[in-house]
């Protein structure tokens, strides 16, 4: 077993009885091939949530300075995590990301870049329409519905993979194919909450 695979059943364990998550749209989830999976960010716990509950093995780009957090730091590279200095062109990360779409395996981002302090989507940074242009990967939306509140219904919706086909043809920018994603994030965010 691998140290992911032990990670996520511990962090599973602990999280499942607090959290009451409820996944919908797995079904939308590539079972192979490269998958960029674009979330919104509303609590720290997001990257773990999603990760728990996903599929497939995820690998994160987060922010350098939790490399620096002693033991986290540590325990991260073993959980596919890799580090992208935020403000500015990362190339180091941009390569990294790249290499992992094209391996055909799934990178895992929040595009807004940070955590939405008041719980409503941002703009989303260009690098999401960066890596969704110079792949071949599906692009998969995901919304993640709170509150975070122990005992409360948390929701994680993963979207049908964008036609990301007719972006390419026509040239999209990075600003422009990363607009589309965070549409697509807002729609479920929308729909799904609703249905609370």
């Amino acid at each position: 077993m691998s140290f992911y695979t032990f990670a996520k059943s511990v962090v599973y364990g602990i999280l499942k009885p607090i959290y009451r998550m409820e996944v919908i749209g797995k079904e939308n989830f590539p079972k192979e091939g490269g998958v960029l999976l674009c979330s919104n960010h509303i609590h720290n716990f997001d990257p773990p949530i999603v990760g728990i509950v996903a599929p497939r093995t995820i690998h994160f780009m987060a922010k350098e300075e939790l490399f620096a957090v002693p033991v986290l730091g540590k325990l991260l590279p073993h959980l596919n995590a890799f580090p992208v200095k935020r403000g500015m062109s990362d190339r180091e990360a941009l390569r990294k990301g790249l290499k992992v779409l094209k391996e055909g395996n799934v990178l895992g981002l929040f595009p807004e870049g940070t955590r939405s302090k008041t719980g409503e989507l941002g703009k989303g940074l260009a690098g999401a329409g960066f890596f969704a242009l110079r792949t071949d990967a599906e692009v998969v939306p995901c919304a993640i519905i709170g509150p975070y509140k122990a005992f409360s219904r948390l929701k994680v919706v993963y979207g049908k993979p964008i036609d990301m086909k007719r972006l390419r043809e026509k040239k999209a920018s990075p600003e422009e194919t990363t607009e589309v994603i965070m549409n697509e994030i807002r729609i479920l965010i929308e729909a799904h909450k609703k249905n609370r």
